[in-house]
């Protein structure tokens, strides 16, 4: 008790007792504990039904955005803005995500707790008969029914309609009070379980889902001192820092073995660097199988391995294909893919710059780099600061040269209509729209700023519009389209006349002595002198105009010299004068290699001046080419190599009980009713004979419960006990 002492009006003193009690105490809500609130939150439905929204809608993404790609890729699809908004939300690698494996971690529990929380209460529920159930409880039934039986008394009706129900399929307990028995029966309790597994089989496969996951090894980065790999090294140099255990628990990684080679290790990759995974065995490549399609799409691949274990030395075949894995050691190899396993190869360099026809040698292998020049460049200066890269080799490419294939492609526009694969492949007979058109090679240039361009030239010359042509591709970036310049091929199937000419053009004596036959060669019949020199400054100066840009130098020439009313008609006199004198510096680039004169009549004629064509075309393309070389390809060693995965899924038997479980709970809720009845059986009026209550229910009111209900309450009806009154 305590007491206050306030001024009252007017200046008397007026004492005020406040009082609490232990009723106005219990009135207000006591505080709860922060972990009673948790626990509620943790175990409530509507969390856990919130996570699973969450996990649906990042697995949404996770579909949308190609997952565990290289960084650049995504730069260049979505722009360097949007790439670092993705990738503060791990976008880019979803499933792995902290945030992912967070929400699935609460999921985890959350459902667990809910399991906890309600599984004793259902499963009370599934064994009990509710035999407490009042008489008037069941006339308030929407579903019962009462029987009279005059001749029989309680027990009798009881035991009888107990008879009934048991044949029915319903398990009962039989209750009596005094002369009165209540028969309690019910069926299809299994409904419950169905609940129980449904959410414990979502338990199940986000356990077995973070068992497989990136998790393990994130934890050992996190905690355990590992640190990836970001740059290159051999394996025998990496740190132990930067390799994981043998007895890691889950991993998954990339091996590439060439033909002949063998490892011990795995890569793992985390996110942008890498971690050396240990084997427990030596996996050794003795052959790769691979067989094509017409379209030279692989029919199947498949590697031929020697397995050797490191604990005992034992050592078997085995041969790992698409969907049949090897599995050894709870660990399976999968066969993923395959790749150039380290190709030698042999290329011819043919110099773009300069009035000699300058070649050499280069040679390397695929996957290494090597200096295009070590000595005389031939004048090409140019030529001693390029680097090559070669980044791969294909020794099939089929083609499409249907509708809008390859034989329809612009000069600079082919694209590959087929994907180029390794093998062989497009048999003649098979297929007349794909054709193989044989190795290719793939190389980037690099010069001393560090700047790139790829390249994609083919070995053989494919012959496009009736010339046989070599196409040698480029672009500035992985995410641009190859741009094809058509070299046309000489009578060797080589570029040695094309690169002649090519010389040819770059020399000024050259270029005026191929004016001077032209102009000889269609001086006027009347032998006028000065139309012939006339003739001779155009042709030279259509040539000079020519060798210094191509065709983009003579369309600026003629806008910049002829009016616009006039361009189109000196476009076509000039292109014809230039295709003329371009035929004459081709013969004389003829002379100067000792090769034959070209036939002026007759289909080598004809020949000779669709040749002429493509070669200007190309070489005004040349101009446009951003490298000083082509590089074409001379020869070649192909050594093939397998991609594999190998990984350790412990959760993968997890995620399987899982999944039965969940197909058992689904099928449980869906299609198994449980129904329950009960029957409270009395004496009649004046204690003579019997009178029944039944009543029936179930979770679903169905159309098929209403039928059962009218069935079974028939069937007691037609007993003989019930007949009797």
């Amino acid at each position: 008790m305590a007491r206050t002492i306030a001024p009252a009006p007017r200046g008397e003193t007026r004492i005020s007792i406040m009082m609490t009690t232990a009723s106005s105490a219990a009135s207000r809500p006591a505080p709860r504990r922060l972990g009673a609130d948790l626990f509620e939150l943790l175990g409530s439905m509507r969390f856990a039904v919130s996570l699973l929204v969450f996990i649906c809608l990042a697995s949404v993404v996770g579909t949308v955005v190609v997952q565990n790609q290289p960084s650049n890729n995504y730069v260049n699809q979505f722009g360097p803005f949007w790439y670092e908004v993705f990738d503060v939300f791990s976008l880019y690698h979803v499933y792995n995500a902290w945030w992912f494996l967070l929400i699935m971690g609460f999921l985890v529990v959350s459902t667990s707790l809910c399991i906890l929380r309600t599984s004793p209460k259902m499963i009370r529920d599934m064994r009990s008969f509710r035999e407490h159930v009042r008489e008037a409880s069941l006339r308030a039934f929407h579903h019962h029914a009462e029987f009279s039986s005059a001749a029989a008394r309680p027990a009798e009706v009881a035991d009888e309609v107990a008879g009934l129900l048991r044949r029915r399929g319903y398990a009962l307990r039989i209750k009596s009070s005094g002369e009165a028995s209540l028969v309690a029966a019910k069926t299809g309790s299994g409904n419950r379980l169905g609940y129980i597994f449904a959410h414990t089989a979502i338990v199940i496969v986000c356990i077995g889902g973070l068992l497989d996951s990136e998790l393990p090894i994130r934890l050992q980065i996190w905690f355990g001192g590992k640190q990836p790999l970001f740059e290159n090294m051999a394996i025998a140099d990496v740190p132990a820092s930067g390799r994981l255990g043998p007895g890691n628990p889950s991993f998954r990684g990339n091996v590439l073995v060439p033909e002949g080679g063998q490892t011990r290790n795995a890569i793992v990759m985390v996110d942008d660097g890498a971690l050396v995974q240990p084997l427990p065995f030596t996996l050794e490549l003795k052959k790769f199988v691979v067989e094509y399609y017409s379209t030279g799409m692989p029919r199947l691949f498949a590697s031929e391995v020697e397995v050797t274990d490191h604990g005992t030395g034992e050592r078997f075949p085995a041969t790992i294909k698409v969907n049949e894995p090897l599995r050894y050691k709870g660990i399976t190899v999968y066969q993923s893919s395959f790749d150039d396993g380290g190709s030698s190869l042999e290329l011819t360099g043919y110099a773009l710059r300069g009035s000699q026809p300058y070649t050499f040698p280069v040679s390397g292998t695929v996957g290494g780099t090597a200096r295009l020049v070590a000595d005389d460049a031939g004048g090409n200066e140019a030529l001693k600061d390029l680097s090559v890269e070669f980044s791969g080799f294909r020794p099939i490419n089929v083609e499409n040269f249907a509708g809008g294939g390859v034989g329809a492609a612009q000069p600079k526009a082919l694209r590959e209509q087929v994907a180029a694969v390794a093998g062989s492949a497009a048999r003649p007979g098979q297929n007349d729209a794909f054709r193989n058109v044989g190795p290719s090679v793939q190389y980037k240039l690099r010069d001393a700023s560090g700047q790139a361009h790829e390249f994609h030239n083919y070995m053989l010359p494919i012959e496009l519009d009736g010339v046989p042509v070599f196409l040698t591709g480029v672009r500035a970036s992985p995410d641009e389209d190859f741009r094809y310049v058509r070299m046309p091929a000489d009578a060797d199937r080589s570029l040695k006349e094309f690169m002649a000419l090519r010389a040819a053009l770059q020399d000024p004596q050259a270029r005026a002595l191929a004016a001077r036959r032209f102009a000889a060669a269609n001086r006027p019949a009347a032998g006028d002198d000065e139309l012939t020199a006339q003739l001779r400054e155009s042709a030279e100066r259509a040539l000079d105009t020519f060798a210094g840009g191509g065709l983009q130098s003579i369309a600026r020439f003629l806008e910049s010299n002829v009016p616009a009313a006039e361009q189109q008609r000196a476009a076509d006199v000039v292109v014809k004068l230039l295709g003329g004198a371009m035929a004459e510096l081709r013969a004389v680039a003829r002379e100067r290699s000792g090769l034959p004169p070209l036939p002026t009549d007759g289909e080598g004629a004809a020949e000779a001046a669709a040749w002429n064509q493509a070669a200007v075309a190309a070489l005004s393309d040349l101009f446009l080419y951003p490298a000083p070389v082509v590089l074409g390809l001379k020869d070649f060693r192909h050594v093939q190599a397998s991609v594999f995965q190998v990984s350790r899924t412990p959760g993968k038997n997890a995620v399987y009980l899982g999944c039965v479980l969940l197909i058992l709970g689904v099928f449980s809720m869906l299609y198994i009713r449980e129904r329950r009845v009960w029957l409270w059986i009395k004496p009649g009026a004046g204690g003579q004979g019997a009178h029944s209550l039944m009543a029936m229910t179930s979770q679903r009111r169905t159309l098929d419960f209403n039928q059962e209900f009218e069935r079974l309450k028939a069937d007691i009806a037609a007993l003989p006990l019930h007949q009797k009154g």
